[in-house]
């Protein structure tokens, strides 16, 4: 059924690849408009001459209060409204066991993980509380619910993320809008290479590989798509979920309904990467 987005407006930060791209195709195609906050100029750019009249992207670092504030107004300008806040920008952040943490990149990983959802909040809140509507989704992980899925501080960014949304989901619901999380298992998108420094051409390459292996992984013998987390988005977006708030939704294949060991399935995943940067050319590598 086509059009369950008409007549919305919706932000999508990280829109320019992985599950924020295929959120913003299933958006536009169920009738939105839709703005990108991204930092990626060279996708977002492309998007607008692909995408027509109804897309807008917007530089924007959701680190930077500031330009969260302009993503938010660009949006109400161009479209005169706003009723869905996807805080989706993310990436791996900081690495390394507890006494070897970069504190720089701490602070990085926390700016765009937690902060930039915050500041999509302080924005977004009140254009929708003044029209006594709105659904805010932010991704988090189930590395946020269950130790072991992802590096430590990515995994306690995506903790806070999903426990915020439930405690704003308190404060707006008088207010009519809705505020919810989404947290993705292994889902097969640029996001592993991009952490490794990676071009983007070869990171999707890399995303194509892991989807072999993620689908080893959890009891649903697939990877996830990026397409399995839009529907998600688009359910929570849509008019079919105004009863729906302070919800996190784990889409996950069933990786979070037990021990993956009780199943015999373990992936190397330092191994499959490397065998992956191994082959590559040397003029690909990451520096």
């Amino acid at each position: 059924m086509a059009g369950r987005l008409e007549g919305k407006v919706a932000i999508i930060t990280g829109g320019t690849s992985g599950i924020g791209r295929g959120t913003v195709d299933l958006f536009l195609k169920e009738g939105a408009k839709v703005v990108v906050g991204d930092l990626q100029d060279h996708k977002g750019e492309a998007m607008e001459r692909e995408l027509g009249a109804g897309f807008s992207y917007c530089r924007t670092n959701v680190a930077h209060e500031e330009e969260v504030k302009n993503l938010v107004a660009h949006t109400i300008s161009k479209f005169g409204r706003l009723d869905v806040m996807f805080n989706n920008a993310g990436f791996g952040g900081v690495g390394g066991e507890l006494a070897e943490i970069d504190m720089n990149g701490f602070d990085e990983t926390v700016g765009v993980l937690l902060k930039g959802v915050v500041l999509g909040y302080k924005y977004a809140v009140p254009h929708m509380k003044a029209q006594k509507s709105g659904s805010i989704i932010s991704t988090a992980s189930v590395a946020g619910l269950q130790a072991g899925y992802g590096p430590l501080v990515y995994s306690a960014c995506k903790a806070a993320v999903h426990h915020f949304s439930r405690c704003a989901a308190m404060e707006l619901a008088p207010h009519f809008v809705r505020s919810n999380a989404i947290c993705p298992g292994g889902i097969a998108t640029s996001i592993f290479g991009a952490g490794l420094g990676l071009g983007t051409q070869v990171a999707d390459q890399l995303a194509v590989v892991m989807q072999e292996h993620l689908a080893k992984i959890q009891p649903m013998p697939r990877s996830g798509l990026p397409n399995d987390i839009a529907e998600t988005a688009l359910f929570l977006a849509s008019d079919a979920s105004t009863f729906v708030t302070g919800q996190t939704i784990a889409v996950d294949g069933g990786l979070t309904a037990g021990p993956m060991a009780s199943l015999g399935k373990r992936i190397d995943f330092e191994k499959v990467i490397g065998d992956f940067l191994a082959n590559l050319p040397g003029d690909k590598k990451p520096a």
